[in-house]
């Protein structure tokens, strides 16, 4: 039996019911704050019972409240059908080859503006079917490893990215796209910048921060973008291709141990911290931006470190944060901590008998700062100081997230604290400059009379 009101319940199915509104229906929807029209939606099994969802004709989701409905009427009825013609990708002699590695990000869709339907796309008659922009670029081929959302990668889908990596190397490929959420993307980055080090090739990880159906969406562009990245960029190590600017004017290349994802919904929520992109990206051409990168080569040849200890932890320094933060840490079996503390890399005193003990128990623990641009200085104030002495170690300019993964990464190859020390303080690629150029820090404070005059002249 169909279910015409697919994903409905309690007081938004009872609605539905009353007024025979089916799911996939063109239907108005009067309600005490005006009329609306558009394709009733599904919804999912986790949504509330007080809404229900219609796609308005500029292909924008809305939610209305159901005590505010009225009446709903069924103007047309197209069932939704969840699939995405194929076109055969034209594979053409001289094109670089490139290859598509899924991770569960949804990289491009197709919508049916009639049904509401949001399909993804992701074998190569798909893609072109959705993007045929792509075919003017590579010759592409796909794999989709595992379908999860970016919040569930951890080392499992790590290391088992870094090995396909290293086949796709070896077998000759010109460049390699992974498609992922962007939520935990500069994770994965920081992850496959350790685990794969001196590629031949680039390896370039896109996603999206709007879906398909909306029209604002950046997934195709973004597409676009990394493709050609991975056929033509000289550039030959892991980065992460998003939105630069808001607009789609072009896209940008941050290297995977300096980015960081740092809005919740804006398109250009990548930003390189504490240094500048490795370089621009648009339809045209690739503009590199930073003199010195690892460069493609011809040879097959890269590092697969895929290693990665589980228990190790990341800990945000608070005010009166209570030493049990830290003992039962201890207590349960880790094996490392990073600390993103405040000001120059500092705890409180209550906290130091918890250090103490963590040294005592061999375990690995690193400052970083939570500020994010800047460096470590524990040196300058006593309680750096005394932090030091009892065993913390600095890491420079590490972004936390990256440090975090680093020191998993270090410990999964090694329990010698010597040994994790060494490979932590050693820069694989750039997780520790030796400086923050003057315009790797530029956080402007809208409002003031100079930074208004400025955006009066440039893209926002």
């Amino acid at each position: 039996m169909v279910d015409l009101f697919k994903g409905y319940k309690g007081d938004a199915l009872a609605t539905l019911q009353k007024f025979n509104a089916r799911v996939w229906s063109q239907t108005k929807v009067e309600t005490t704050r005006g009329e609306f029209k558009g394709i009733l939606l599904p919804r999912s099994e986790n949504d509330d019972e007080q809404h229900v969802v219609i796609k308005l004709a500029t292909g924008y989701n809305i939610g209305i409240a159901t005590e505010t409905i009225t009446n709903m009427t069924e103007e047309g009825y197209k069932e939704a059908h969840y699939k995405i013609p194929e076109k055969e990708f034209p594979y053409r002699a001289g094109r670089p080859n490139v290859k598509l590695l899924g991770t569960g990000g949804t990289i491009a869709s197709r919508l049916d503006y009639r049904t509401g339907a949001v399909i993804p796309a992701f074998s190569p008659g798909e893609l072109y079917g959705a993007v045929p922009e792509l075919a003017d670029i590579c010759n592409l081929s796909t794999e989709k490893l595992f379908a999860v959302f970016s919040e569930n990668m951890g080392p499992e889908q790590y290391k088992t990215l870094a090995i396909a990596i290293g086949k796709e190397i070896e077998k000759g490929i010109d460049g390699i796209v992974i498609g992922h959420g962007t939520d935990t993307m500069h994770h994965t980055a920081s992850a496959l910048s350790f685990m794969v080090q001196d590629s031949p090739v680039p390896i370039v990880m896109v996603g999206s921060q709007r879906s398909s159906d909306r029209p604002s969406s950046d997934a195709a562009l973004n597409l676009m973008h990394a493709t050609k990245t991975a056929a033509e960029s000289d550039i030959a190590e892991v980065m992460v291709c998003m939105f630069g600017p808001t607009s789609d004017e072009y896209g940008l290349l941050h290297r995977g141990t300096r980015v960081r994802k740092m809005h919740s919904s804006y398109r250009s929520t990548f930003r390189t911290i504490g240094d500048i992109p490795l370089a621009m990206v648009d339809r045209q051409k690739i503009t590199p931006l930073k003199p010195k990168y690892n460069r493609r080569r011809l040879d097959r040849k890269a590092k697969i470190i895929p290693f990665f200890e589980e228990k190790v932890a990341l800990v945000y320094y608070y005010p009166n944060m209570m030493p049990d933060m830290i003992t039962s840490l201890i207590d349960n079996g880790y094996k490392g901590i990073i600390i993103a503390g405040t000001g120059l890399g500092h705890i409180n005193k209550p906290l130091y008998p918890a250090i103490e003990r963590c040294a005592k128990e061999g375990m690995a623990v690193y400052m970083t700062v939570q500020t994010l641009w800047g460096y470590v200085h524990m040196f300058v104030y006593d309680t750096g100081r005394d932090l030091m002495s009892k065993g913390i170690i600095p890491l420079a300019n590490m972004l936390p997230e990256v440090a975090y993964i680093k020191l998993a990464w270090a410990l999964g190859q090694t329990s010698d604290l010597e040994k994790v020390k060494e490979l932590m303080l050693t820069p694989v690629v750039d997780e520790i400059t030796d400086r923050e150029p003057y315009n790797g820090y530029l956080i402007f404070q809208g409002g003031v009379p100079e930074v208004e005059e400025f955006l009066k002249r440039i893209h926002k």
